[in-house]
């Protein structure tokens, strides 16, 4: 397994903080993607502690709060080895369903309040929105995470899912350490806007998705309360499309000799130092499949060639369901 000893950390911007090049995404340890079990989850956590990961990200509404109780109890005694990301503002209801967003300041300290109560700590190392509330002004959210960060319960803001407009009216607000994006190979529209201002502003990425939620793994849905089942790249005739695509990105991963999930976090790896990709490993063997395409090199001739096998603009369906995407800030 590969060890914090052999591994450069990675700054998140000019403001955040340092972490190892892979952060550990816990969603899916909360049934996003069908039935998970804790033990396995809660070791695959302690794994990835041990082998140097040190950002965890997790959100308020995953699970209705369960995710980060999950959370809380893996890092009991381990505080001091991992800084904890969390989102907020997703409203859902008892029957898990989606109910919108708040990110009125008075419910920004609320969330946090109680997020701190759910992971049994004192402070949040990155703070987030989860999307854009197009009800209140990003000035006034940031400002209000602002107080928190001055009031000792926030360490560092980062931003989700939102346009340059977004982008630099928060920052304007506040240091923005990174914006969590998803970016994979098939799934590159930030790369024309987005990307070269976080650059100019001295923002990292934290980007999910990288494996397109198992897409480009060859992993499939497992069950009608599987998210992935309800997503367009996955149903009817986009899904056997897009398997062409993973079938392209496999041949060329076993000429390398890896799988494709360690070429698919190696090509996002190597888009620049300033992204770290969050690995949505639910078992151990996810992480150590995940850890091992830290040691993949990739020349740039290596990353024109799949990209050019893997073009995102031949992938069928959209990332998120039509209703989603109206929402996305960062797709305006």
């Amino acid at each position: 397994m590969t060890t914090r000893t052999e591994i450069m950390p990675r700054r998140l911007g000019s403001s955040g903080p340092a972490v190892f090049p892979l952060a550990l995404g816990c969603m899916g340890m909360s049934g996003m993607y069908g039935h998970a079990d804790e033990n396995e989850s809660t070791a695959t956590i302690h794994a990835a502690v041990e082998a140097g990961v040190t950002l965890l990200d997790t959100g308020d509404f995953y699970g209705m709060g369960q995710n980060e109780m999950l959370v809380g109890r893996a890092i009991k005694g381990r505080r001091e080895k991992v800084l904890i990301s969390v989102k907020f503002g997703a409203l859902r209801s008892p029957d898990g369903a989606w109910l919108g967003y708040d990110a009125r300041p008075a419910a920004v300290k609320n969330f946090l309040s109680h997020s701190l109560s759910r992971l049994g700590v004192d402070h949040i190392d990155i703070y987030r929105p989860s999307r854009l509330d197009s009800q209140v002004p990003i000035e006034d959210t940031i400002g209000a995470m602002a107080d928190m960060v001055k009031a000792g319960f926030v360490r560092h803001i980062g931003l989700s899912e939102v346009g340059v407009e977004t982008i630099r009216r928060a920052s304007a607000v506040h240091p923005i350490s990174d914006l969590q994006i998803e970016y994979s190979l098939i799934s590159r529209n930030p790369e024309a806007s987005i990307f070269p201002v976080l650059q100019e502003l001295g923002i990292g990425v934290t980007a999910y998705g990288v494996l397109s939620r198992g897409l480009l793994s060859g992993s499939v849905p497992a069950g009608s309360n599987d998210l992935r089942a309800h997503l367009p790249r996955f149903t009817g005739a986009n899904f056997a499309r897009n398997r062409q695509l993973v079938e392209a990105l496999t041949s060329i991963a076993a000429e390398k000799g890896v799988s494709p999930s360690e070429l698919a976090i190696a090509w996002v790896l190597a888009k620049g130092q300033y992204m770290v990709p969050v690995i949505g490993a639910r078992k151990r063997t996810q992480l150590d499949e995940s850890l091992r395409a830290l040691r993949v090199q990739l020349s740039p001739e290596e990353l024109a060639r799949i990209e050019e096998a893997i073009p995102a603009s031949e992938v069928a369906g959209t990332r998120y369901g039509e209703q989603q995407m109206t929402m996305l800030d960062s797709e305006r």
